[in-house]
């Protein structure tokens, strides 16, 4: 068969990227997405579950209200700034990011909580592939 008899015959076939699955149909990805939890969708939340999941943004929001009362909006506008510019700054995906400078603008790089002690990123379980992981952060899978 010549080149030009292969490319017609190539032509007609189904590329492979129609055949994945998406929509209703998506099967569920259990390496980026974890395990489900049934109860978590069965039992009614606690009332303080929200809050408790909010409180550093509370307390940024509290400390900011202070600030701009005592110093005005510029002292707000310009620590906002910072912690904007200090989250976009990210290691690897699959690299533990120790947070050093958010701590630092937060206050609470003096402190030693319970995640500085029995959070070791080498004993963690959500420790997966580099390639991956990176390829799944950039967009390409």
């Amino acid at each position: 068969m010549n080149s030009r008899g292969a490319a017609a015959f190539l032509k007609d076939s189904i590329p492979l990227t129609d055949l994945s699955a998406s929509g209703p149909f998506e099967g569920y990805d259990l390496l980026r997405r974890g395990f489900t939890s049934v109860k978590s969708e069965l039992m009614p939340r606690h009332p303080l579950e929200l809050s408790e999941k909010n409180f550093q943004l509370n307390q940024d929001k509290t400390n900011f209200d202070t600030l701009r009362n005592i110093q005005g909006l510029h002292a707000t506008l310009k620590l906002q700034m910072e912690f904007r510019a200090v989250k976009q700054v990210q290691r690897l995906p699959f690299l533990h990011s120790s947070n050093v400078a958010l701590d630092t603008l937060r206050g609470n790089d003096e402190y030693i909580g319970f995640e500085d002690i029995l959070n070791d990123p080498s004993q963690s379980e959500v420790m997966g592939e580099p390639h991956i992981m990176t390829e799944y952060k950039l967009g390409l899978l």
